[in-house]
């Protein structure tokens, strides 16, 4: 006798009604719809996109060689910082994707939603040392190698980058005096620094050859056969090309005459490197001797490494408490409990707190103490909790006593959050890291010898004219360049 198969059955409709949602639109639009994160990130791209077509545009029109090696650099830094918010956006749709696969899975567990705090993660104080040959340094002896480098730093979608420095054999050491803050690292970080070299001896003076010769072709070959040959040889625009409708398509950069900068060494930096003091990490060098951007690296970086987690600076709970001071059952005193960092800080009233007035009880929070919560007496429904800490070899135990069972309840689940956090961010809850907030990076000083395009434009010498007297920077560079320096530095 004939008998069908009822699971392949259901598998069959439920997969029929499946491509009929996705027909119609409404898994897309369910699944994958746009959030305020998604949104902001894409302002990112757009953004980065537009730096990266007046990157180009400045790099084609250089004249000189500092000129064009700024430009270069800000071209690669737009490039990752693209790429890092791309990658950052496709992570956030799947994460999405999942998520809804959870809701709608009738057989998914209870998931524990509990998740470690961010924390500021800050890296200064970089030091690459060089091992020059005895001959190039103390002799001074062989031909003169100059290099241009700098350092790309990224964690997860965000990335900076340092100035760049002109190493050749009379340093010892490559350093970088910026303070780099990453203000929303997770315990799991991984921070990638990178190292990218050019040699300065080649001329780049050359970037605007191609355009110089189409437009001399245009005018001595005629109007119909110039203007061919004009657009076979003028480089190509940067901005991405249009979709039909107007959405933006990222394409590759077209390559633009000027300096290259080359991958010389890389390093990840993770938890485990944090310190508060200052330490040597090894350097994977990419490069050989054969290459026209080498340097010789010792094969290590120095730096200083500090987090603050926001559980160590920032306020995770506060509100009234009752606190039994000393042996008498009536010993109870009304404070404003506030719990940061290590400790529960308690204050006769919120007003005290505010003003920076010393508290009239600390109770440490470390990852040592023990908490729990325990009945006030049989006839009551409300809790006390009881704090204990071992100072020096000494037990004592502090009993604090909330408002309501629920009041208890959410004290009882700031204290666990707070040692998940600790347990997650390890050593940097000893004790809080030191971390100098950088100061607002400003152009440099314009000198007659050296100095940025944008600056030889914008704000040229007394009496002097511009650098490109024949136009080649439109006024829509000249306002991407502002609005580059405005928002970088």
């Amino acid at each position: 006798m004939f008998c069908r198969n009822q699971t392949a059955r259901a598998t069959i409709a439920r997969g029929s009604a499946l491509e009929m949602e996705i027909r119609r639109g409404k898994f897309r639009q369910s699944v994958l719809m746009e959030t305020p994160q998604d949104s902001d990130i894409q302002k990112k791209i757009d953004y980065e996109i537009r730096m990266r077509e007046g990157a180009c545009k400045l790099l084609a029109a250089c004249s000189q060689r500092d000129q064009a090696l700024e430009a270069s650099k800000s071209l690669l830094t737009c490039n990752a910082r693209i790429m890092a918010y791309m990658s950052e956006l496709q992570r956030m749709k799947e994460a999405q994707v999942m998520q809804r696969v959870a809701r709608r899975s009738s057989d998914a567990g209870p998931m524990d939603d509990r998740s470690p705090c961010k924390a500021k993660v800050a890296i200064s104080d970089l030091r690459i040392p060089l091992m020059w040959k005895d001959t190039e340094y103390f002799k001074n002896k062989g031909e003169l190698h100059r290099c241009a480098v700098f350092c790309l730093l990224q964690l997860g979608g965000e990335i900076f980058d340092t100035d760049m420095v002109m190493v050749d054999r009379t340093l010892t050491d490559i350093c970088f005096d910026n303070t780099i803050v990453f203000n929303e690292a997770s315990p799991g970080f991984e921070l990638r620094v990178e190292l990218y070299s050019c040699c300065s001896e080649e001329d780049y003076s050359a970037g605007s050859t191609p355009r110089k010769l189409a437009s001399k072709l245009s005018t001595s070959l005629g109007r119909s056969s110039g203007k061919k040959m004009r657009g076979a040889l003028e480089p190509g625009a940067c901005s991405p090309t249009s979709n039909g409708g107007g959405a933006a398509i990222l394409l590759p950069v077209p390559s633009v005459p000027g300096p290259k900068y080359h991958l010389l060494a890389h390093t990840t930096l993770n938890l485990s490197h944090v310190q508060d003091s200052f330490r040597t990490h090894d350097f994977t060098i990419t490069g050989n001797e054969e290459c026209s951007y080498w340097l010789p690296l010792y094969g290590g970086v120095c730096c200083r490494l500090a987090a603050q987690p926001h559980c160590m600076t920032q306020q995770m709970m506060s509100g009234c408490l009752r606190v039994k001071l000393g042996g008498e059952p009536q010993g109870w005193t009304n404070v404003y409990g506030v719990l940061k960092g290590t400790n529960l800080f308690c204050y006769h009233q919120k007003e005290d707190m505010e003003a920076n007035v010393e508290p009239v009880l600390t109770i440490g929070i470390n990852k040592e103490t023990r908490i729990r919560a325990a009945e006030k007496d049989p006839h009551s429904k409300a809790q006390n909790i009881c704090i204990t800490n071992q100072y020096g070899g000494e037990e004592v135990m502090h009993t604090l006593a909330a408002d309501s069972r629920e009041d208890t309840q959410h004290w009882m689940e700031a204290f666990w959050q707070q040692f998940y956090d600790m347990s997650q961010w390890r050593q940097c809850c000893d004790d809080l890291m030191k971390i100098e907030l950088p100061s607002p990076r400003k152009p440099a000083i314009v000198t007659p010898k050296q100095g940025s395009l944008y600056h030889e434009m914008v704000a040229p010498a007394s009496g002097e004219g511009l650098l490109l007297q024949d136009n080649a920077v439109s006024a829509e560079i000249r306002a991407l360049l502002s609005s580059y320096y405005n928002d970088s530095y």
